[in-house]
């Protein structure tokens, strides 16, 4: 799977986390209200994404065709 078909958003089943995908490498995590929770790089390699937060901590992921799973939940990619 190519890295462009990462790009996008991808959201837990009840809408609550939300993360944004930019094509500059770039993310930003929401949470409920919160649209800036979390921002930072990500680089994917294959099926695996690695996080690296503003902040400085880092957090991994995996792509399962339609499914990310990333942190003990899992995301599904939002459609336009």
């Amino acid at each position: 799977m190519e890295k462009d078909q990462h790009i996008g958003v991808w959201v837990t089943k009840d809408g609550y986390i939300r993360h944004e995908l930019l094509p500059n490498g770039r993310y930003v995590e929401a949470r409920g209200n919160k649209k800036n929770a979390f921002t930072g790089f990500y680089n994917i390699s294959g099926k695996h994404i690695e996080y690296l937060d503003d902040s400085g901590f880092v957090a991994n992921g995996d792509f399962e065709g339609d499914v990310f799973y990333h942190a003990g939940m899992v995301l599904y990619k939002e459609s336009a």
